[in-house]
């Protein structure tokens, strides 16, 4: 019986010693995310939320999509999303990779967002870039993406 609670007590300290005070969650891309878009001249801004689920192809799986424009010519009154994550790094306990987004507005104005960026250390980073039949939708900027964490249980 000894045996078993020891055992029992080291598996939840190994569990629980991977809690710690770190901003960005780590581990697993599954999960919400909020993304800000920016450029240099701020005159095309976009952000939204989703939650993210990797499929085992690689494809990403998106639902709960909620998406603001500020200061954007583009229109995305209903849209679609799309995009792939590769897996690479080292796999003790961060995940690492490849990150590709695709939010296509679907209606009579076709516009196409698109983000490419690398997943590391719990947060998405890398570039953007807009186009579509919507008169001056271009744009092009950088991007960060930071997994919501569920409140603290108490």
């Amino acid at each position: 019986m000894n045996k078993t609670a020891a055992i029992v007590l080291l598996g939840m300290c190994l569990i629980f010693s991977a809690c710690g005070s770190n901003s960005h969650a780590t581990g697993n891309i599954n999960g919400m995310w909020s993304a800000t878009l920016s450029n240099s001249t701020l005159a095309n801004t976009f952000a939204f939320m989703t939650k993210l689920t990797v499929n085992a192809d690689g494809s990403l799986g998106t639902t709960s999509f909620s998406f603001t424009m500020d200061n954007t010519p583009c229109t995305f009154p209903t849209s679609t999303q799309s995009g792939s994550f590769t897996v690479s790094g080292n796999f003790n306990g961060q995940v690492s990779g490849k990150f590709h987004y695709i939010i296509l507005s679907t209606g009579v104005e076709v516009n196409t967002l698109t983000l490419d960026g690398t997943v590391s250390d719990g947060q998405i980073t890398g570039t953007w870039s807009v186009s579509g039949a919507t008169a001056n939708c271009t744009g092009f900027g950088t991007f960060t993406m930071n997994q919501v964490l569920a409140p603290a249980m108490r």
